[in-house]
């Protein structure tokens, strides 16, 4: 590789590179607000996000392990914080705004439903008429309708930028309610580094949850190179089996981080990027693992899938989740009037069975087990 350009790489007076996005360089909200006097654009986003009940309820959502198997597994919103905290480490190290990644980071997950991918599948099974269910759309969905906390408007009002997340987040799945976003563009730079940070949190805590439940044993980790990687210094053999697992994770995490530091500010600086227009209209999204690392980084996910996700004994609890929110929803379907006024509302615009899936998919785990207890019996 040819020498990086420093142009491209050299902090402004505000401490940024030229492609990072700038405050006042927002697209802007749909409804037009008076700016904060002490707050920028993306501290606003970060803060209503924050404040947000769809936000609170992550907490009580499936990450692997079902909410109350377990006070040390991981949650969805346990997730979402350890993203948020990748994000912006990268953000720092590569002098792109940090506001911005940190309200992308903590937005990502809004729209998972309870029982984490399972019960995601579920609802994009019994919504396929209606166009399917994808979190990253119900995130959207959530910023810009679900969330009713304003006088002056629906949702959110998140800025643009937060919002285009969403739909890059998605694979950008073409639908009406992301139309508005170019499907050529590329992912801003504080976009790409929450990206790569959702793969670096899941796959260091799955690895810790999976060790920590005893589902997967530090003999079979050693099958992936990452993990190896991570454990063949000298005297790590001589920790205490708690603190192998912990600090393999740390350092699991400190390899992908800094891969992703290194390899980024080589190709941004290779691409001469200068303005965040020109990350846009890049063809490669520059923040990313290198190519050695992203062949480790997808062996262990991978394994994963095969010993942890897949285990037995996961399985078993998801499938009877599954079973739970499908029934749920078809008593809702069938009884719209049992929904909360807000969600008969959206039937009467949407229907019925998206409202009821808009309802299920905002429950936490252990609503829905108290839900359906009530409605349809043990």
């Amino acid at each position: 590789m040819g020498r990086p350009d420093e142009q491209a790489i050299t902090p402004g007076p505000d401490g940024l590179i030229p492609a990072a996005m700038r405050d006042g360089a927002t697209r802007g909200r749909r409804h037009a607000e008076t700016e904060h006097p002490y707050r920028n654009p993306f501290q606003r986003d970060r803060d209503r996000v924050i404040h947000s009940g769809h936000f609170r309820r992550l907490e009580y959502k499936t990450q692997v392990f079902v909410n109350g198997e377990g006070d040390n597994y991981r949650t969805r919103l346990t997730h979402t914080l350890e993203v948020t905290q990748i994000a912006r480490s990268i953000a720092r190290a590569l002098r792109i705004n940090e506001d911005l990644a940190e309200a992308v980071a903590l937005s990502h997950d809004i729209g998972h439903t309870p029982f984490g991918h399972a019960g995601e599948r579920v609802l994009n099974d019994l919504l396929r008429d209606e166009g399917g269910f994808d979190h990253n759309l119900q995130g959207l969905r959530i910023v810009d309708v679900l969330e009713n906390r304003y006088a002056a408007f629906r949702g959110l009002n998140l800025t643009y930028e937060v919002r285009e997340a969403f739909f890059q987040h998605s694979g950008k799945r073409r639908v009406a309610e992301m139309e508005e976003f170019d499907a050529d563009s590329a992912p801003l730079l504080e976009v790409a580094a929450t990206l790569v940070s959702d793969d670096i949190a899941y796959i260091a805590h799955d690895v810790d949850d999976g060790l920590y439940s005893g589902f997967i044993k530090p003999e079979q980790l050693e099958e992936t190179a990452l993990w190896r990687q991570a454990t063949g210094a000298d005297g790590f053999q001589d920790f205490r089996p708690e603190l192998k697992r912990t600090e393999g994770v740390r350092r699991l995490i400190n390899s992908l981080v800094t891969d992703v530091v290194f390899r980024s500010v080589r190709a941004i600086g290779e691409q001469g990027y200068l303005t965040p227009d020109d990350v846009r209209s890049g063809r490669a999204r520059v923040v990313d693992f290198s190519p050695e690392m992203e062949k480790k980084k997808n062996e262990l996910k991978e394994f994963l899938f095969r010993n942890f996700y897949r285990h037995p004994k996961v399985m078993l609890v998801m499938e009877e989740a599954q079973k739970k929110v499908r029934e749920l929803w078809r008593f809702y379907v069938n009884f719209p009037e049992k929904m909360p006024h807000e969600y008969q509302g959206i039937a009467d615009i949407r229907g019925v069975r998206r409202a009821a899936g808009d309802y299920v998919a905002g429950m936490t785990d252990r609503f829905v087990h108290d839900e359906h207890r009530k409605r349809i019996g043990p």
